[in-house]
């Protein structure tokens, strides 16, 4: 028997959910929780061999409680569902160790399939995310990254600067690149346009 924990904060997508692949002969729902700072604690009580996660969820997403799970060493893989074809999630994911990564819209019998798939020890994602991914490299340095990243918090250049020990100019030069390789006009277009994409934490 396969032993699931659920993780999504839509109460009626999770019951759907719950209902369907406990009609399988070969998976059990053992819990289920809609944020995932409870899901995460589900999953170090019970010890399950898949969570099930939505990649969005109050206190902590799919994607945090995935990297805790790495993180702690925990047995347990992991399943994103998303909506989203961002390829900065997906890159996240695949560091975080994720083995299966799906849209929420798959059908059921998918779902079912994939998780006697990561159960089995391979990697399951849905073509539709993996060409998203393939077509929309990132094109920041992680360094831009970072400067994108403070900026989108409320620093200053100058802030900036003394947060990465850089002068205010270089600073300036990461975010003119930033921004010219984001087609962008502004810091702020730059900043919505990174995040749409999830390369921005």
């Amino acid at each position: 028997m396969i032993r699931i924990i659920l993780g999504e904060d839509q109460r009626l997508l999770r019951g759907a959910l719950a209902t369907l692949l406990s009609l399988e002969d070969d998976i059990e729902v053992i819990a289920q929780e809609e944020n995932g700072e409870a899901a995460l604690a589900l999953i170090k009580q019970h010890q399950p061999d898949i969570a099930v996660l939505d990649i969005e969820m109050p206190l902590m997403t799919g994607l945090d409680v995935a990297e805790a799970i790495k993180e702690s060493r925990l047995p347990c893989q992991v399943i994103i569902l998303t909506t989203f074809a961002r390829p900065g999630y997906f890159q996240r994911a695949m560091a975080a160790g994720v083995a299966g990564y799906l849209l929420k819209d798959s059908p059921s019998d998918e779902l079912s399939d994939a998780i006697r798939r990561v159960y089995a020890g391979k990697r399951v994602v849905s073509p539709e995310l993996s060409l998203a991914v393939w077509d929309n490299p990132c094109p920041l340095t992680a360094r831009e990254r970072e400067v994108l990243q403070l900026a989108a918090q409320g620093l200053t250049m100058q802030d900036i600067g003394s947060r990465l020990y850089l002068s205010h100019g270089t600073v300036r030069n990461y975010m003119s690149e930033a921004i010219g390789k984001l087609g962008a006009s502004t810091r702020i277009e730059a900043i919505r346009t990174a995040r749409d994409k999830g390369w921005l934490d």
